[in-house]
């Protein structure tokens, strides 16, 4: 099959003394994500959304918080990983598509730069490369800011 569809979720707890790292972007912000790695939810969902394309299981099977050397990871660089892992499959970007769940701060004026960071990460056009955010109106574990999630879907196709 020359072309393959994936799907990554993933979330994050919020909480008091962490950076909040979305899209490989410091954001000013009272709150950061708890995790083993650098914690951010939408690289970790977009490496899911590739590792599922491909059949190849998740972010935990490849750098699994049980291991210290992931301990405070920049999720660039384990993306970037991710992508040769397609790139071995013999596969490239189609595109790659992102929601980002959260309350509160305000992402827009981040986004440029996270779909930026992606590109690099994953050696493809900025133009293959979707960031969007929104809120939940308040409600659930992202509207009450306990926590904030992402959905991610790729297209990757075989190199030609």
């Amino acid at each position: 099959m020359n072309i393959k569809i994936g799907h990554g979720y993933d979330v994050h707890r919020l909480t008091e003394g962490r950076d909040l790292i979305i899209g490989g972007v410091n954001i000013p912000h009272r709150l950061g994500l708890l995790g083993h790695s650098d914690a951010d939810v939408l690289l970790h969902a977009i490496s899911d959304s590739l590792l599922g394309a491909l059949a190849l299981g998740d972010i935990g099977k490849h750098f699994p918080d049980t291991d210290e050397q992931y301990r405070g990871a920049n999720s660039l660089e384990l993306l970037a990983c991710v992508y040769e892992l397609v790139k071995e499959k013999g596969f490239e970007i189609g595109n790659v598509d992102a929601t980002i769940l959260a309350q509160a701060p305000k992402l827009a004026p981040y986004i440029p730069q996270m779909r930026l960071n992606i590109a690099r990460a994953l050696e493809t056009e900025l133009e293959n490369v979707s960031v969007k955010a929104t809120t939940e109106e308040e409600l659930g574990f992202t509207g009450e800011e306990k926590g904030i999630a992402a959905h991610a879907v790729c297209i990757v196709v075989k190199e030609s």
